[in-house]
């Protein structure tokens, strides 16, 4: 049995909405490390959104596809600053490459074949 459920994860990704959202201001980040972050926050928010699990409004992502694309994005993250040139900014960097860190734990302590209450 996994340790996070369907319905933590959706808090889970309400704050990685959030923290997305408030890295820009709180981290000083800017130009694209403030763009992307802006932009994983949308796009966060809609893969949560669209998903067939407890916080899902649309439910048209199967809650094991939501497991596969974070299962991409949080390597992705981690190697972004490098791809997109901006691995001297330090904060940027650190940033990205932990929330990838985070993704990635919270994906492999998820349960996304389990049925949550709702």
């Amino acid at each position: 049995m996994k340790a996070i459920s369907p319905h933590m994860h959706g808090y889970l990704d309400f704050v990685t909405v959030i923290l997305f959202l408030l890295a820009p201001t709180l981290l000083g980040l800017d130009q694209l490390p403030a763009f992307l972050a802006y932009g994983l926050a949308v796009v966060h928010l809609i893969v949560t959104l669209a998903s067939d699990f407890p916080f899902g409004v649309i439910k048209i992502i199967p809650f094991t596809v939501h497991g596969w694309i974070e299962r991409i994005v949080g390597p992705t993250l981690i190697v972004v600053p490098f791809v997109l040139g901006f691995s001297s900014d330090e904060t940027a960097r650190n940033f990205y490459m932990a929330v990838g860190v985070v993704i990635i734990v919270i994906g492999v302590l998820t349960d996304y074949k389990g049925q949550a209450k709702t």
